[in-house]
């Protein structure tokens, strides 16, 4: 195991635990929720966050970084099961990817962001715990307007 699965892994889950409940309190008909014209769904927004991740989780593999890729899964958006199932696998697949670099890779690889911007692994991982944060700040206030009850650790952690 290396150092970052050992040293940062287990405070990341505890970001990642945070969509979780974010799922466990919505029902399918709240993914189509817009706060106006101009904003997407919320399940929209939840399915850019699992493109975002899925960025990521190949930038651990190609070490190069690609926001191009978009889930054309029907449906998906409009469906807590599937983007719960969606989520789950590509956590494990994330947990999977950097748990297999070496620590030689950890130190001597970079990963290249674009822009002539690199950065570590343990960096990267860090970059995609705050776009987690985006995230979680954006649905909050989905949240706050469909007068949903944040759970404790959004409030603590989030609101």
């Amino acid at each position: 195991m290396n150092s970052i699965m050992t040293e940062y892994y287990p405070v990341f889950e505890l970001y990642q635990a945070l969509r979780n409940q974010l799922m466990g309190l919505l029902h399918d008909d709240d993914l189509g929720f817009r706060p106006d014209d101009h904003n997407p769904t919320l399940g929209a927004l939840c399915r850019e966050m699992g493109e975002v991740q899925h960025a990521y989780i190949q930038s651990f593999r190609t070490f190069k970084m690609d926001l191009s890729y978009r889930n054309q899964e029907s449906g998906l958006d409009r469906s807590i099961k599937r983007l719960v199932a969606w989520y789950e696998h590509m956590d494990q697949e994330l947990k999977e990817v950097v748990s297999g670099l070496s620590e030689e890779v950890l130190s001597d690889r970079k990963i290249d962001r674009g822009g002539n911007f690199t950065v570590s692994p343990r960096i990267q991982l860090d970059i995609y715990k705050e776009a987690l944060l985006i995230f979680y700040g954006k649905a909050s206030v989905y949240l706050k307007m469909m007068d949903k009850t944040l759970p404790e650790q959004w409030q603590q952690w989030i609101a």
